[in-house]
């Protein structure tokens, strides 16, 4: 998995790709997403690093499921707020 913290102003967001989606875009219906490499390509991380990670940042953008499913464990993310998207999970964690 790759992960990437933007810094906005006094937030940040933390971006979260499997490693196997980076640079590829994927259409389904009227859906099209790219796992652009300028907003997910930052670091190689581990899931104990991801996990830490993710208790750190404002806010959260997931995509896909290896990632997905280390947020679910932690219950960061409920099922219902999870869209599939060519079969692959892309979820985002808000904290306000």
């Amino acid at each position: 998995m790759f992960a990437k913290i933007h810094e906005i102003e006094y937030k940040t967001i933390l971006a979260v790709c499997d490693k196997e989606y980076i640079g590829k875009t994927f259409e389904e219906g009227n859906i099209c997403f790219t796992a652009s490499e300028r907003f997910y390509k930052g670091e190689e991380v581990t899931k104990d690093e991801l996990e830490k990670m993710l208790t750190e940042n404002n806010s959260a953008n997931l995509f896909g499921n290896k990632c997905v499913s280390i947020a679910l464990e932690k219950g960061l993310v409920g099922e219902k707020s999870i869209i599939v998207i060519k079969g692959i999970k892309h979820a985002q964690i808000y904290r306000l």
